[in-house]
This record gives C-alpha cells, structure tokens and sequence, in this order.
C-alpha cells in the first residue's frame, strides 16, 4: 500500500528584490481613488520607485476573481484579485510571461483581527497561481505598522521619507475629494469640476514632484512640519475652484459614506459606483476620508498602550511619541485644509467616536472600521453633518456584520437618523440601490423642510436671494466658504 505524501500549507513569502531592481521593477498598487493614486505614485516616484496604480475596477473583474479565487471570499477581494489578474493577463499578451515576471511586483496592504482583509494576499497569491504567474513578487504592508524597515539591500524600504511622502499624498487626496463632492451637485456647468479637479490633481502631483530631496530622519521631519511648500500650491488650487460658478439655493440632501474601507473609498463599479449615482439622485455626497483610517490606527496603537502599560517597555516614551504623531497628523490636515480656504471638512476627533459608539459597541474591539460606523453615524446626527447615513459593507463580512447588527439598538434610541446599510455582493445593484433609494427619499423631505424654515427664518423669498446673490457674486463661487449654522443642508 503507498501512502501518499501529505503536502503542507505554506504561506506566501515573495521572492527577493533587491535595492539594485529599484529602478527596473514597477510595483503595481490600487484600491484608492485614482486622485489618491495619481498622487501616491508621483510621491513615491520622486523618492525613486517606479510605480504604476492598477486601472480602475470594473464588473469584468469581479467574474474574473470568483473564478480563480476562494468561492467564499468576500466582495472586495473577489474584484481587487481579479482586478490584479486581469491586469497582469494583459501584460503577459503584449510583454510577455517572463519579462512580466522580472519588470512588476505587487504592493498590497494586510491587517489582522476578525477580518478576512488578513488573508487578502493569500487570494492573490491563489489568483496569481491560477494565471501562471505564481512567482510574481507581492509585497505585504502591515497597517499596525506604518513605519518597518527595509531588510538590507531590499528595494522597498518603508522609512521616514516613503510614510510621510504617501501620506502627504494622501492628506492631498481627500481634500481634493471632499471639493469635488460638495461643488459637483451645485455647478452651473456640468463638467466645470470635473475639469478643475483634474487641474488640481495635476498641480498637486507636480508640487509633490518638486518636493527637495530629503537626507535624515530629523531634517525630513523638520522640513514637513515647517516646509510651505504643499500650502502655497494649495492655494493656486484655490484659485482654480474659485472659477467655478455655483448655485448653492438647490436643495439636496446630504448623504455620509460610511462603511468597509475599500468599499466606501471605490469609485467605479465595485460598489455599484454609487456616490455618482446619489448626485444623479440629486443628493450631495459626502465622502470619507482615508486620513481618518490613519488618525484610527494611531488612536489603536494609544489605547493598546494603556491597556498594556505594565508591560510595555519605555511606555511614556512609546505614549508620547504616539500621541505627538496623533496631534501632528491633524495639525498638517488643518493646515492643508486652511490653504484651501478650510472649505474641506475637519476630521472627526476619535475620542468623540469612540465615546458616541461605546454604549452600543466596545472601543477595544478590533477588525474592519471597529467603533467608527456606528461613531460617524452618531456624529453625523449629532452635528447636523448629513440628512441620512449610507454604509457599504461587503457580503458576508464580520465586522460590519458585528456593526450592523449594534445599529439596531442605536436606531431604536434614535428613530431619528436616517440609515441605509447597503450590502454589496457585485451584483444585485437594482436590489441593493432601491433600498438606499428608499431611505434617500425621507432625507429629500427633510432637506426640503429644512431649507423651507430657513427660508422663513431669513424673512425673505427666493427672488430677494437671487437678488442678493447678484449683488455679491462671491456667493456664487465654490471657494466661499458657507459656514454651518445647525443645518446639514449647503442651500
């Protein structure tokens, strides 16, 4: 009788590559907007990598990832797998097999706790496997750890000078984002933001290009915090939206973007592409910020201090440091934002997250947005930021299925808010948009109302505004800054 050999799982480890295929490999990133990526790969090219942002993702890809990937796998890993394996297909036809092979790595980012986001890059080493290219180089990026050195000779070293050019990449990113959504719903001329925001992006791109090489931890440092370099671009941007006519008496209901990262970030098809489908709705979208993620990441890594104080060695210093990064990181958001005439949105403070969810779900709890979905959700009512709540969680997920489930004793305390949870599953759009289009339908009778009392309040009818407009043309510019007065709605 022959007993057959038991073949053991083995983790993907990548293949080396060395400090001298710097220049020579292109490492192959996505799952941002392709603001943010335009960005991070002119950041990271100007510190010598050679980088290129996968297209973006489309339903072609999700029928590709369910079929060389666990049937089990969820949404976004089912359309950034195929995404990649589509991708690379492509390259193989016209580049060929081995010169793929030795000319592209992948950098793809990783987590831990209760999520399957832990396991991402084990589907892609499946996908990969399952084109041919299972020796392509893939690259993890732990998000608990925003600062690792390289080994040796590696030709990815995430120093000083990588985290704080993609952050500032980043940073840049969402409040680009967060002008193109609250100016699209209002322009005058269809198309004027889009074309703005493209100018933007160009502009920004070429101040991070021209951004002087940085030599040591402390001068790097020193130049970020005291450099005006990024603000005074930011503020020709500033000029650039303030072309851009507007007509801000419409009445839309705000919608807040909550949910899964990847799904609340996308752009395109994966997620049913449905921020542009609530402005088709006639809604203002308003759409989260990475830099929140990192401000949540620092935040775990100080209250995982306290909770291990007695064991943690050097802790006031660790405390320190990481509170200094906290405090730092929001400060340059607030300086950026101020160059743009603090028309993008503040971030919200984690504590007052934290401490709006803990009634309803634990703050030590880890895996996917933990505390933050039912955090923003309490937040937004609690500001007046947004007349209803969409949150994006992928099939199947167990954090967001953990957050869900707490949302029901949060809308049982507050019948009030408006929440529409959308699970994506890549298809059953028509099922999974008719849902949010019922509740968006009570946030337009809430806006209108809105507007309406304030309209009475102001003692005036709408030719009085649009005489008052005409008197003062800045009013109808998308660089005035309308201040909040207790009321979600811009008009």
């Amino acid at each position: 009788m022959t007993i057959p050999q038991t073949v053991h799982y083995k983790a993907y480890r990548p293949p080396p590559l060395g400090a001298g295929d710097r220049g020579d490999v292109t490492l192959l990133f996505g799952g941002l907007t392709w603001k943010h990526e335009q960005l991070m790969q002119v950041a990271l090219e100007s510190l010598g990598y050679r980088c290129a942002p996968l297209p973006n993702i489309g339903k072609a890809d999700l029928d590709c990832g369910k079929a060389l990937i666990d049937a089990g796998a969820c949404c976004p890993t089912a359309f950034t797998a195929g995404n990649l394996a589509r991708h690379l297909r492509e390259r193989v036809a016209s580049e060929g097999r081995e010169q793929v092979l030795r000319r592209y790595a992948f950098v793809t980012a990783g987590s831990c706790g209760p999520c399957r986001f832990g396991q991402y890059h084990e589907s892609y080493a499946m996908a990969l496997a399952g084109i041919g290219l299972e020796p392509l180089r893939m690259f993890l990026l732990d998000q608990y750890h925003l600062e690792s050195q390289g080994q040796d000779g590696s030709a990815i070293d995430v120093n000083l000078p990588f985290t704080l050019a993609a952050v500032w990449a980043l940073m840049i990113g969402d409040l680009l984002t967060d002008l193109e959504y609250m100016t699209r719903p209002y322009e005058t001329l269809p198309g004027a933001t889009a074309t703005v925001l493209r100018q933007s992006v160009e502009r920004m791109a070429r101040a991070l290009c021209e951004a002087p090489p940085q030599r040591g931890r402390w001068r790097t440092v020193a130049w970020y915090l005291a450099s005006r370099h990024h603000t005074r671009a930011l503020a020709e941007v500033r000029a650039l939206w303030s072309g851009i006519e507007v007509d801000r008496l419409r009445v839309r209901p705000k919608v807040k973007i909550t949910g899964e990262f990847w799904l609340q970030t996308h752009e395109g098809e994966g997620n049913h592409d449905i921020k542009r489908w609530l402005e088709r709705e006639g809604a203002e979208v308003v759409p989260p910020p990475v830099t929140v993620w990192l401000d949540y990441v620092l935040a775990w890594f100080e209250r995982s201090l306290d909770e291990r104080r007695h064991k943690v060695d050097r802790y006031a210093m660790r405390k320190t440091l990481v509170v200094a990064l906290r405090r730092w990181l929001r400060r340059e958001y607030d300086r950026l934002r101020h160059a743009l005439g603090d028309l993008p949105r503040e971030l919200p403070r984690q504590e007052e997250l934290a401490q709006l969810a803990a009634p309803f779900f634990h703050p030590g709890l880890e895996g996917g947005e933990g505390y933050m979905l039912i955090g923003k959700a309490l937040h937004a009512l609690r500001h007046r930021s947004a007349h209803m709540v969409c949150e994006l969680s992928p099939y199947g997920c167990l954090p967001n299925t953990m957050s869900v489930g707490a949302m029901a004793q949060v809308l049982g305390r507050h019948p009030e808010l408006l929440y529409a949870p959308i699970e994506i599953k890549g298809d059953a759009e028509v099922h999974a948009l008719s849902r949010c289009q019922m509740v968006l339908a009570e946030a337009r009778i809430r806006a209108q109302e809105e507007f309406d009392q304030a309209l009475h309040a102001s003692a005036m009818n709408m030719a009085q505004l649009r005489a008052v407009e005409a008197a003062h043309p800045a009013l109808m510019r998308a660089d005035y800054r309308i201040a909040p007065r207790g009321r979600a709605g811009t008009g």
